[in-house]
């Protein structure tokens, strides 16, 4: 079955989201930040995945692995794996003026969803948990002035996993960023066998990250 990867297209991101919902079903992060399931709206979630799928086509380095010779009852070539990457900013170089508006954009687009959807069952407290544990961590460890290629989601279809599309995925940006010379920084809340896995590409474990939501915890990895 030929694998190639591309960047994201609008016409992936149905495909993408289902891998994206499948891949993180089970997911530590997802479970300790959904923690009530009763709650959680695969609908709601779909909606918030396109709105960062299509802000990361143009804002991010953004690749899909796909089956070029399986398509879906929709038409289109089956989505296997999904990466994106934020691309690196130097430390002396602030926001550009559409990198700015293009935040605030995302930003309302998630606050409308917010107000027609609710939530979708996320647990606000923990997820600000998470977000000020992430800052405390990447304040610490990132010291390099010419920044990081920071691997935001990568994910592969559960009953593709052990096939290299995940190494593809990653290749795509670490080649890039090789050559660049710059460093790539990723987190990961499933140490294994996730972290054996990163390891295998090159990246080492520098950091563990605990969000403590009063005794309930998440563990994400830093590499």
């Amino acid at each position: 079955m030929p694998v190639v990867v591309t960047p994201l297209k609008e016409a992936d991101i149905p495909g993408a989201i289902d891998c994206i919902q499948a891949a993180f079903a089970e997911d530590p992060y997802n479970r300790w930040v959904f923690n009530d399931r009763s709650a959680f709206s695969p609908a709601r979630n779909r909606i918030s995945l396109r709105i960062r799928c299509l802000w990361g086509i143009r804002n991010a380095l953004f690749h899909v692995a796909k089956d070029s010779t399986a398509e879906t009852e929709a038409g289109r070539e089956r989505v296997l794996g999904v990466a994106m990457w934020l691309p690196p900013r130097k430390a002396d170089q602030g926001e550009s003026w559409d990198e700015w508006m293009q935040g605030w954009v995302l930003w309302g687009k998630q606050v409308g969803l917010n107000l027609w959807w609710g939530r979708g069952g996320l647990n606000v407290k923990r997820y600000y948990i998470w977000k000020q544990r992430q800052a405390q961590a990447q304040a610490a460890l990132w010291d390099d002035p010419e920044g990081y290629y920071f691997c935001n989601i990568v994910t592969v279809l559960p009953s593709e996993q052990g096939r290299s599309i995940g190494k593809l995925l990653f290749q795509e940006v670490t080649r890039k960023a090789d050559k660049e010379e710059r460093k790539c920084y990723l987190e990961s809340s499933r140490d294994e066998p996730n972290t054996k896995i990163y390891e295998r590409l090159g990246f080492r474990k520098v950091k563990e990250m605990d969000c403590d939501d009063d005794g309930e915890l998440c563990k994400v990895s830093r590499l």
